[in-house]
């Protein structure tokens, strides 16, 4: 019963790490693209729709989060006015899913590991 306790927090703890990642790497990508007027409050914004996109694309289909998680970073991107072409865009949003999924996975096969549930 302590195992699954853990596990469960352990998920939680993961589930946040993923937003954090996701909304570090928005807010670099805004940054990067010299985006100077309130970066912190449009990184939160970017991030909480491409997290949305990842969720629901993981709840389908692991791929996905691959499909829905880019594509609601585009849309919510061109609401903001960054100067970057639609393609790059969907590039940019694949990437910041594709490195934020990929730490927070590792991490958490490490914690299952670590907890003897994997």
């Amino acid at each position: 019963m302590l195992y699954r306790i853990m596990t469960l927090i352990g998920g939680l703890v993961f589930v946040a790490a993923l937003f954090a990642l996701v909304w570090f790497f928005c807010k670099k990508f805004l940054e990067h693209h010299d985006v100077t007027d309130q970066t912190s409050d449009r990184a939160m914004v970017l991030a909480t729709w491409t997290f949305a996109g990842i969720a629901i694309g993981l709840v389908f289909a692991v791929v996905g989060a691959f499909v829905l998680g880019p594509w609601a970073f585009y849309r919510t991107l061109r609401g903001h006015g960054v100067n970057i072409s639609d393609g790059a865009a969907i590039w940019w949003g694949f990437g910041i899913v594709a490195v934020s999924l990929g730490i927070t996975a590792t991490g958490f096969f490490g914690f299952l590991m670590l907890v003897g549930a994997y």
